[in-house]
């Protein structure tokens, strides 16, 4: 092989690259070799076909997959051999070929350019921290205490009532005959929550312990036994127990039920809890600011099938009319990016920066976390698709180089009240819904907003 400069422009680079027919030749009668011990062909015994009549029957399939690994190994042995950064995928121009024939071709690269990245060390960035009030904290415990449902045993005589938590078995009938799964044993329902059959647990209220009562219900619609869907169906049930419920007791005890040590080791747990959730939401807008500042530094050029592929991106779905009128809004956005993209990349290669299989992994460990019901189906997702565990791989790398650079900027501490903190994510969120037009949705994610619901304290 022999890799000459054909020409320079720019990022431009074309690559003019000669493969005599010596080489070729000899990788066509190395494959041909191989297809000799591999294909049964009538009047011939395994491994004994001639030549010639491989070479008539498959010449081209097999000269077709050469030219192809030749065209593809060649062509990244000489951008390793020009030392090239390549951006995007180089196009090919073959210009002669053929069996029996030197192999000619054109590779028309766009290159990286070169990135400076001295002025990440100019960054400026407010370090949030937030303040929560000893109230704040005793709330969210009040809170979780409401939904922490406590069940003690009625008096028999005691009728059941709203809220209250009913066990049963039944029996249903549709038109007075039995039906697989129609029946049930120790069913448990707290009533007013109708999460049973629309207004089944309703009928259930002012029953007594021990008591019979025939209940009509409509079989859902997406039913298991299809005949049966949208049914009415009659349930004989037998009341077992009623419970009402007890306002739960805050102390060492209830804390331990938490995962915590104690009511002290709870509400430190829970502080740690809330202050996670502001600095999640506040950590975003402090790297929103960054990336602001890096659209900001000094331009250099960008590649242009880099650019054309994130307006392909941007403009997905979008129709003629509406490319036509965003187009300079498009291209400016898509600059942007990839802007940011090339600065924060170069700043990763030069700090070493890796993502390795235990930190992709402990990433996939957490999303198990949060869905533990779906732990199967999330990693046979990253198995069989490479391209999302590879875009999971690529957001931790992001992150990582986020954190170095917040680490090495210009840092002002900033305390904010819950308050505060919540007036500041509201207004950004206020900003960037005003910015935000149709065809930049994918630029941009909505700021999260602060989850108030009460949540588990599980023991670390």
């Amino acid at each position: 092989m022999k890799v000459t400069v054909n020409s320079k422009k720019g990022l431009k680079t074309e690559l003019k690259i000669f493969v005599d027919k010596e080489t070729i030749n000899t990788k066509i009668q190395n494959k041909l070799d191989e297809l000799k011990n591999q294909v049964n062909m009538k009047g011939f015994r395994p491994g004994k076909v001639p030549l010639d009549v491989l070479k008539r029957q498959f010449g081209k399939a097999v000269y077709g997959e050469v030219l192809e690994s030749i065209l593809r190994e060649n062509t990244d042995s000489a951008i390793k051999e020009k030392k090239i950064k390549v951006a995007g995928q180089p196009k090919i121009d073959i210009k002669s070929h053929g069996e029996n024939k030197d192999l000619e071709y054109l590779v028309l690269i766009d290159k990286l350019p070169e990135i400076d990245t001295k002025e990440i060390k100019n960054i400026k960035i407010v370090n949030y921290e937030i303040n929560l009030s000893k109230e704040e904290i005793e709330k969210r415990v009040e809170d979780i205490a409401k939904n922490q449902k406590n069940f003690i045993d009625k008096k028999d005589n005691e009728i059941s009532e709203k809220g209250d938590l009913v066990i049963f078995d039944y029996k249903a009938t549709v038109d007075n005959k039995d039906f697989e799964g129609n029946e049930g044993k120790n069913t448990q329902l707290v009533l007013g929550q109708d999460l049973f059959l629309k207004g089944f647990d309703h009928q259930l209220i002012g029953v007594k312990k021990n008591s019979e009562i025939k209940v009509s219900a409509t079989l859902p619609e997406n039913y298991p036994k299809k005949e049966l869907s949208n049914k009415p169906a009659v349930f004989s049930c037998k009341i077992l127990n009623i419970k009402k419920s007890e306002k739960v007791k805050i102390d060492d005890n209830f804390a331990k039920n938490l995962g915590a040590e104690n009511i002290e080791d709870l509400k430190k747990k829970i502080t740690e809890q809330m202050k996670n959730e502001y600095n999640n939401t506040l950590n975003n807008l402090t790297k929103k600011e960054i990336i602001n500042q890096i659209e900001n530094f000094k331009s250099f050029e960008i590649p242009e099938s880099l650019l054309e592929q994130e307006i392909s991106i941007i403009t997905q779905g979008q129709k003629k009319e509406e490319l036509d009128k965003n187009k300079i809004e498009n291209e400016t956005i898509a600059k942007n990016r990839i802007k940011v993209g090339l600065v924060l990349n170069e700043y990763g290669e030069k700090n070493n920066l890796k993502v390795s299989e235990d930190e992709l992994n402990q990433e996939i460990a957490k999303q198990i976390r949060m869905m533990p019901d779906q732990s199967k189906q999330i990693m046979e997702y990253y198995k069989k698709n490479p391209t999302a565990a590879s875009s999971l791989k690529g957001g931790i790398y992001e992150d990582k180089i986020i954190s170095l650079i917040k680490k090495e900027a210009k840092s002002v501490k900033k305390i904010l009240t819950s308050k505060e903190a919540e007036k500041l994510i509201l207004d950004e969120s206020k900003k960037i819904q005003k910015k935000t037009q149709p065809n930049e949705s994918a630029k941009v994610k909505k700021t999260a907003k602060i989850n108030k619901k009460t949540k588990k304290v599980s023991k670390k």
